[in-house]
């Protein structure tokens, strides 16, 4: 059997049936015959619809408990022929080959599937063949054949019918959705049987204002919304998000009441307590001129009072996992403040570069130093106190850009040194901060991002009243720094983890 000359014709394949109806309505509306498989021809037929089986065009069964449906000379001929062929429309004659103008397809879950945490088997069956084949065929012959290659893009394909718009032009944007569609499933499968299931998984463009400088041009890839529901302001820029991410990751190492100010993604004010407003004041006291134009992250409901105070100063970003309607009314006087409520949502678990002409992977650091990984060298050891402050410091240091030295009391950063090229640079840097703030060093901690190799920085430390330190060690020198605190009288703990971020 064969569709009906003249007509052209819509073949449909979906999973999912959510908008189906309104698509194959307007496909209908303009002349399409539809022919379909299954439980999406079943589906089309309760709406009323005539539709061709598939089974009737290749007279052959759907087998393999419905593996093989849509794999078939008759259909994938009818997708790939080329019109403007005479040798192709000659073979299509002679073989009984219908043209397939429209491919609708909406894929097996898998993603959905893993996340789910089915068994294997069931995964495995998940794993779409007629559909992926179908996207990657229609996509290639893009000039002849219309893919509409997931549920996502069925409002914007019953844009163009309304308008009559269906063109090349149009056809080629469908088709390198459909590839980037086909790319991230296969590559979803391909980390899942390979054992390293990563997220290297590009999405929707995002076009940005501008990149790092407004002579760039910026992209974001991914699916903000299921991070970010902004709730005002200017749109997020290339260097937005590049703070945001890094407000995110830092401000998710605290369960205890805490708020965080950042600036060109190292934080220059956090603290925690027991209120969300003694948090912000104390994370803004800790350097109230880098503040400005900063990113400001809490991990708390942001009440009325903290608004007010936070409004006093500029800055361009606040992320909260809530904000109050009084908040929320202080905070929006400002018509470019951005406002974001940060989500609930499961980081991925690799991190990705480009450099050179490739890009580099590596898991991210998820290692977050706690009591137990301390260990004790030096002959006094650290008090309760000391050790939620090295803890706290450590935290900061973890997401500082290296190399680095991180200075705190009593929960709350009083200075770091970022991106230094030596440490002792760093640690110096610091101590100038802090004093320039007018912070008492004295009853501080010192936490740095790799070992020392010399006891420099300690012998610095102790000078300014600093007798408490944290340090992954692992220096051949370990124990020229250990002596010096034992003679000084000066606690060290020892994480062995290192957390360079370059």
């Amino acid at each position: 059997m064969s569709t009906n000359s003249g007509n052209p014709t819509a073949l449909i394949s979906v999973f999912y049936k959510d908008g189906l109806d309104v698509l194959a309505q307007s496909l209908v509306d303009k002349g399409y015959q539809l022919l379909s498989t299954g439980g999406t021809r079943k589906f089309l037929e309760d709406l009323g619809h005539e539709v061709l089986a598939v089974e009737d065009l290749t007279s052959y069964p759907s087998i393999l408990g419905g593996r093989v449906k849509t794999l078939h000379p008759k259909v994938f001929g009818g997708i790939l022929g080329r019109r403007n062929l005479d040798s192709d429309l000659e073979q299509m004659k002679e073989f009984g080959l219908p043209s397939i103008d429209v491919v609708v397809v909406d894929l097996y879950p898998f993603e959905e599937t893993l996340a789910l945490g089915a068994d294997h088997a069931s995964i495995i069956e998940k794993i779409d063949i007629g559909g992926i084949s179908l996207i990657r065929a229609a996509a290639k012959n893009f000039q002849d054949t219309w893919i509409i290659p997931s549920r996502d893009f069925y409002s914007r394909a019953i844009e163009v019918l309304k308008a009559n718009n269906l063109n090349t032009e149009v056809r080629k944007e469908f088709a390198a959705a459909a590839f980037r569609i086909s790319s991230a499933y296969d590559t979803h499968i391909q980390a899942y049987l390979s054992g390293n299931y990563q997220n290297l998984i590009l999405g929707e463009e995002h076009t940005l204002r501008y990149g790092e400088n407004p002579h760039q041009k910026g992209s974001f890839f991914g699916k903000m919304e299921e991070v970010f529901e902004q709730l005002h302001g200017k749109a997020l820029s290339y260097n937005n998000l590049l703070d945001a991410d890094a407000a995110v990751n830092l401000i998710r190492e605290f369960d205890e009441t805490t708020v965080a100010v950042l600036k060109h993604n190292n934080a220059c004010g956090i603290a925690s307590r027991e209120s969300v407003l003694e948090s912000w004041k104390d994370a803004l006291a800790g350097d109230p001129v880098s503040a400005f134009g900063g990113v400001l992250i809490a991990n708390r409901e942001i009440d009325a009072a903290t608004a007010e105070d936070m409004h006093k100063i500029f800055f361009e970003i606040v992320i909260a996992p809530s904000y109050s309607a009084e908040a929320l009314e202080i905070l929006k006087q400002k018509k470019n403040r951005i406002i974001v409520v940060l989500k609930d949502f499961e980081m991925p678990k690799m991190q990705y570069r480009s450099l050179l002409n490739g890009i580099l992977a590596q898991e991210k650091d998820h290692h977050t130093d706690s009591a137990d990984d301390l260990k004790t060298v030096t002959k006094v050891a650290p008090t309760e106190a000391q050790i939620e402050d090295l803890l706290f410091a450590s935290k900061i240091c973890k997401h500082t850009k290296s190399n680095t030295i991180i200075l705190a009391k009593n929960k709350q950063l009083i200075a770091g040194g970022t991106g230094q090229t030596s440490r002792v640079d760093a640690l110096k840097q610091a101590i100038v901060k802090a004093q320039a703030f007018k912070f008492e060093l004295e009853g501080a901690v010192m936490a740095s991002d790799a070992f020392f190799p010399f006891p420099d920085c300690v012998e610095i430390a102790n000078a300014e009243g600093i007798k408490s330190v944290i340090q992954p060690g692992g220096s051949i020198k370990d124990q020229l720094s250990i002596d010096y605190c034992d003679q000084e009288g000066m606690t060290m703990v020892f994480t062995g983890i290192r957390h360079f971020k370059h």
